[in-house]
């Protein structure tokens, strides 16, 4: 009976999947981030540049504010604590100049990454993603079925999408009369930013060719000259505004983020908020009570923005440089945690060591050098024989550098 159960044990698993997911991964930079977490528990030292975890701590008074909230222990209202989304609204008038923005237009949930899957489950469409672009975009979209069309940024235009790009993909192929772009802006894995001139040529393109937006703004306030441009600003109507505290305040674990919809997608965000119903209920009452003075304390999060911000500056800017130096092809980044180096400098001594790919690359770099890199490719959907890499520069201790920034002001 053992051996009878054994040999229908793989036919049983492939029947349990539904067809569409036989073969589906997890999120490779967090399947990464456990092997190099592993390999440091064992004592190994590694240089870990491939996970984009704020290297800053959370803010004193934001830690005391969940630790106070720790009893709150009643579910909230689905779309998000009322104050809280007041709250985020007034936050996206100082820091954005956006002042249409109201509470009812705000969802609140554990996360923008599930906020952009139910967005996703619940649009009915095909889903426009660059190249490169975030791991987890296009993965989401499989998950759901959903049809996608990738359009290839490039160096040249440092990374950023274009009108002519985004008319050449609608041309080009069959695209669904509802289509919606994922667009990161600051970006991952790039550290590129738009301009309010690039995006208001968008904006406009977007407009004409009935493309709605979702506006990954997650990395926002980290623009380290503060002029982050939002296409909010220029396409009010087709945008909708993703974003949380994961990066800016450091706070990924607390797992909060949020959607702002324009009234004209009002039945877009209603469908959500009833999809979020039936899967997290809402999100966590303490972080959600915690997170509301990190958006009432404009003068607490200013000052803590500014140092986080210069002291990223200055890595990137040495990274750059160094990188450059050397003969690597890459782009200045603006803001994150990020940049997109091209190794093809290195092509042929790689190839004496039989390297061929950037996952070849990386692989190596880990297992041999002890340097924790992501390929390019496919995870942030390069081709895998380009040898491009996304570099997170923030391996180090935050704690300890921020006070160093402060008598600069």
């Amino acid at each position: 009976m053992d051996q009878e159960t054994k040999s229908l044990k793989p036919e049983m698993e492939n029947s349990l999947l539904v067809p569409h997911l036989r073969g589906y991964s997890g999120a490779s930079n967090l399947g990464l981030n456990e092997v190099v977490m592993k390999k440091r528990e064992s004592g190994q030292e590694v240089r870990h540049l491939a996970f984009g975890q704020s290297p800053f701590p959370v803010m004193t008074q934001a830690q005391r504010a969940l630790q106070d909230n720790a009893g709150q222990a009643a579910y909230l209202e689905v779309a998000g604590l009322f104050k809280l989304r007041e709250a985020i609204c007034q936050f996206h008038k100082t820091f954005d100049d956006i002042s249409h923005f109201s509470s009812d237009d705000v969802v609140v949930g554990p996360g923008s990454k599930e906020l952009i899957f139910l967005l996703m489950s619940v649009f009915n469409g095909d889903i426009l993603l660059l190249a490169p672009c975030w791991t987890t975009y296009k993965p989401q979209a499989m998950f759901l079925q959903k049809k996608t069309f990738t359009i290839s940024t490039n160096f040249e235009d440092e990374w950023k999408l274009t009108p002519k790009l985004l008319e050449q993909c609608l041309e080009e192929n069959d695209v669904h009369r509802n289509r919606i772009l994922v667009m990161c802006n600051p970006d991952n894995p790039t550290g590129t930013s738009y301009t309010s001139t690039e995006l208001a040529a968008l904006g406009s393109c977007c407009r004409q060719n009935n493309v709605l937006v979702i506006a990954d703004e997650i990395y926002a306030r980290l623009h380290y000259d503060n002029n982050h441009e939002s296409i909010v600003k220029h396409y009010p109507e087709g945008t909708i505004l993703s974003t949380g505290i994961s990066k800016w305040a450091s706070a990924g674990g607390w797992r909060l983020g949020y959607h702002v919809f324009p009234e004209k997608l009002a039945h877009l965000r209603k469908a959500v908020i009833s999809a979020a119903s039936h899967t997290y209920s809402c999100a966590p009452s303490p972080v959600q009570y915690a997170a509301l003075w990190l958006f009432t304390h404009d003068v607490g999060t200013t000052e803590y923005m500014v140092h986080c911000r210069r002291i990223l500056a200055a890595v990137a800017d040495f990274c750059f440089r160094r990188l450059s130096e050397v003969g690597v092809k890459v782009r200045t980044p603006t803001a994150g945690f990020y940049m997109f180096p091209d190794f093809e400098i290195l092509r042929e001594p790689l190839l004496t060591r039989g390297i061929e790919t950037c996952q070849q690359m990386c692989h190596y770099l880990l297992e041999e050098k002890a340097i924790a890199l992501m390929a390019g490719g496919p995870a942030f959907s390069r081709l895998d024989k380009v040898l491009t890499v996304r570099l997170c520069f923030i391996d180090f201790d935050g704690t300890a550098l921020l006070p160093a920034s402060y008598p600069y002001g």
